[in-house]
């Protein structure tokens, strides 16, 4: 039988390897198979019905950044919530750069809400950098629309961490809230609830973004430290 880390090796580009390692400067050039991510995702739909693909989950550290990829889209196949929390708590540890951990977001936390929560604020307290940031990023993706409530935001606003890869996330969610829930999200940029560095990369990520307007922006503006 064919293992998953030779599947990953048949679909190598070792020019598109070196493109990643540029990416995630936190992972060493050596770990990249150089996988494309269209065809690591269209891998897991694949493989997500091997029979290999439990042992697979089970068996960590792997060797390589491409199996980590495969990993993450693999738990976002799941179907089983309980049985998805298990193998993230499992997985996230292992985690050590921003794209294994933005790249998973499982399809089945949509119709388990009230429990995600629990699990987000759970994640978003843990000291270890890329729970945290995935706690932060499941809140931000679950939880900015349509069952937002401002209380929410509390979540990532007590986080106080050295690390750029949480305070970056912290950052782009405030941004991303304020996009959508201006009036419960202005008042942390007011009221400098946020951290020195992270309210100004705040501010600055958004006013990059198109779906704030000039006078918006020009009122952030005048709050930057």
């Amino acid at each position: 039988m064919t293992s998953f880390q030779e599947r990953l090796f048949e679909l190598q580009d070792k020019e598109y390897a070196d493109f990643q390692a540029k990416l995630t400067p936190t992972v060493p050039r050596e770990s990249f198979i150089g996988v494309r991510v269209p065809l690591v995702r269209k891998l897991a739909k694949e493989l997500i019905k091997d029979p290999y693909c439990e042992e697979f989950l089970n068996t960590l550290p792997h060797e390589y950044y491409d199996e980590n990829m495969l990993h993450g889209l693999l738990i976002s196949e799941m179907k089983d919530y309980d049985e998805v929390i298990k193998k993230l708590d499992l997985f996230l540890p292992y985690v050590d750069n921003w794209a294994v951990c933005d790249i998973m977001s499982p399809k089945v936390f949509k119709k388990h809400k009230d429990e995600l929560l629990v699990e987000i604020k759970r994640w978003a307290k843990s000291s270890d950098t890329y729970t945290c940031r995935f706690g932060i990023e499941m809140l931000q993706t679950h939880f900015l629309d349509d069952d937002f409530k401002a209380e929410y935001l509390e979540i990532p606003a007590v986080v106080r961490s050295e690390e750029y890869y949480v305070n970056m996330m912290i950052a782009w969610f405030f941004a991303t809230s304020l996009t959508k829930q201006w009036d419960a999200t202005v008042p942390y940029i007011e009221k400098q609830r946020l951290d020195k560095w992270t309210h100004n990369k705040t501010i600055q990520k958004a006013r990059e973004s198109y779906r704030i307007t000039d006078e918006q922006k020009k009122y952030l503006n005048t709050f930057k430290l």
